[in-house]
């Protein structure tokens, strides 16, 4: 890190011995505090340092830093005016309608700076929230004033006031308190988020919230959990509770994620993928376990022919899409054995004569798969929920065609079926970006993965970067074409890494993800400067 020179200073006596006093009070506090703990980054080391998050704010009535707040994401506007600004005092409070809908926000926020929460009226040294129905900027957005030693954070919802008290949080953390001025901030894209594997590698409901926690800073307002493929189901069933996993997730254990994800404005996704990625599934049911022309078992696949295999999933799916109250049910959909074989209706002689029968003479072993994609599809939209899918399971020139409501979540160009961005784009479907060259963390690199650095995803890549590098055409990048991203962590050598590794190793990835998504646009800041600011803002 670079240190600016110092100007020479005259010292007062006065001043003098408010600095002793001053000093004196930060080293108790200190003592009180204790050091923050130190925590090793897996194949990095350029996440810097700073004061623990629960640190007394600084009392200072020193000026605070001109210029835009130095938070992640950055803010998208900031108007500078003349005066000191505001930094949390002696007797500052945030004022809030003690039983509105803000109360929740104002509590965190005044937890988070060590301040009182109040009912008010506002007056000079205090942070106030206020809804403003209407006010530009949407659900998300929101507006911060500093004036007169008072700021004022407004919103048209809720989500948006919430992410202002995430900016003064971060710019009290990262220079001390907030410039004079107005900042007008709101995201670019409405799905910006973590996607995370718990069933191949479990991880605790306390890990899980440390990670919501972590995203709530960043403005990262989705968390999409797949637990369930061939290595293990990992939430409680009641409807089947033979295919669930010695470690796993208690009904009580979710409920508290959700509770929490809610007061932090994140949406959870469950996903149960299927047909393929079923083997905790078939290891309870092997009678619907598909298997090809020469009777070998295709790994994790169901038979799609057999109406056992879509009475079992649909169980599962009603009971989740209860649990999980977000708008989205992800489906999976990918990397099913059956069409991944080099002629698919000679390998799975069955699975053909079934799409025949069912779809006419024309018909493949893909249109009975898009068939079941579509079926599951129709259960999730009568329980209220919008479907998701990878769009390796979305084929063309196919008898039968994907709803066209479905989103399609983005990941890869390289397997099978999965065709060019362009062209389910060119098909008006909306998609969300979570290309494997950028944002996949696989554990312990298999299949040629690399982790992804926050520097690439920082300097590259943007949510027009679908597949691969190469962006795509500027008429069809919108955030009403491509709604979002997410990182994704994928748990494929589960060993490979402890928790603690994963937290460590996506923390500036998740952060570049978030200013990506925020802000399409390429950063004004260096990564040296971005990577440092993320070591000061972030817990």
């Amino acid at each position: 890190m670079r240190l600016s020179k110092r100007l020479p200073v005259r010292i007062t006596r006065t001043a003098a011995i408010r600095g002793t006093v001053s000093a004196l009070a930060l080293l108790a506090a200190m003592s009180v505090m204790g050091c923050p703990r130190s925590t090793g980054r897996h194949g990095a080391t350029d996440d810097a340092r700073s004061l623990p998050a629960s640190a007394a704010p600084s009392s200072s009535t020193a000026p605070a830093p001109p210029g835009p707040p130095g938070v992640v994401p950055a803010v998208r506007s900031f108007t500078a005016q003349g005066g000191p600004g505001w930094r949390p005092g002696a007797g500052a409070r945030v004022v809030a309608d003690p039983g509105g809908p803000l109360a929740d926000a104002g509590r965190r926020l005044a937890d988070d700076l060590k301040l009182k929460a109040d009912a008010g009226p506002a007056r000079r040294g205090d942070i106030e929230l206020a809804l403003r129905p209407g006010q530009s900027g949407g659900p998300e957005g929101y507006e911060l004033t500093t004036h007169d030693g008072k700021v004022l954070i407004t919103g048209a919802d809720e989500a948006g006031v919430f992410y202002g008290t995430r900016t003064v949080v971060q710019a009290v953390r990262s220079g001390g308190g907030l410039p004079e001025g107005t900042v007008r901030d709101s995201p670019d894209r409405p799905q910006r988020g973590l996607n995370l594997d718990i069933a191949r590698k479990f991880f605790t409901a306390a890990w899980i919230k440390d990670r919501l926690r972590q995203m709530a800073d960043l403005k990262l307002n989705q968390l999409g959990l797949h637990f369930s493929d061939d290595q293990g189901f990992r939430i409680a069933s009641d409807s089947h509770p033979e295919i669930v996993s010695p470690e796993h997730l208690t009904k009580a254990d979710v409920r508290g994620i959700l509770d929490l994800a809610s007061s932090l404005h994140i949406t959870v996704v469950p996903e149960i993928d299927s047909p393929g990625h079923l083997g905790a599934v078939l290891a309870a049911h092997p009678d619907l376990q598909l298997r090809d022309a020469g009777g070998t078992v295709a790994r994790g696949a169901v038979d799609i022919a057999d109406p056992d295999s879509a009475a079992v999933v649909d169980d599962l799916i009603r009971e989740y899409a209860d649990l999980f109250p977000g708008p989205w049910f992800h489906l999976g959909a990918d990397e099913y054995r059956a069409l991944m074989s080099r002629d698919p209706q000679a390998s799975y002689p069955r699975l053909a004569e079934a799409a025949r029968q069912k779809y006419g003479p024309g018909a493949k072993v893909q249109d009975l798969a898009t068939g079941w994609l579509n079926g599951r599809a129709a259960l999730v939209r009568s329980l209220g929920k919008t479907p998701k899918a990878w769009n390796d399971g979305f084929f063309r020139d196919g008898v039968v065609t994907p709803d066209k409501d479905i989103e399609v979540e983005y990941w890869t160009g390289k397997e099978l079926g999965a065709r060019p961005p362009a062209e389910y784009l060119d098909e008006g479907r909306p998609l969300v970006n979570l290309n494997d060259e950028y944002l996949y963390y696989v554990l312990g690199e298999p299949n040629q993965f690399r982790y992804p650095t926050g520097e690439r995803i920082h300097g590259q890549w943007s949510p027009a970067v679908v597949r691969g590098t190469t962006p795509v055409a500027a008429g069809q990048s919108g955030p009403d074409r491509i709604l979002g991203g997410r990182f994704a962590i994928w748990c494929d050598k589960p060993d490979a890494q402890t928790p603690d590794q994963v937290a460590s190793g996506i923390r500036l990835p998740l952060a570049a993800t978030a200013q990506r998504l925020w802000n399409p646009a390429k950063p004004q800041q260096s990564w040296q400067d971005f990577a440092a600011l993320v070591g000061r803002v972030l817990r």
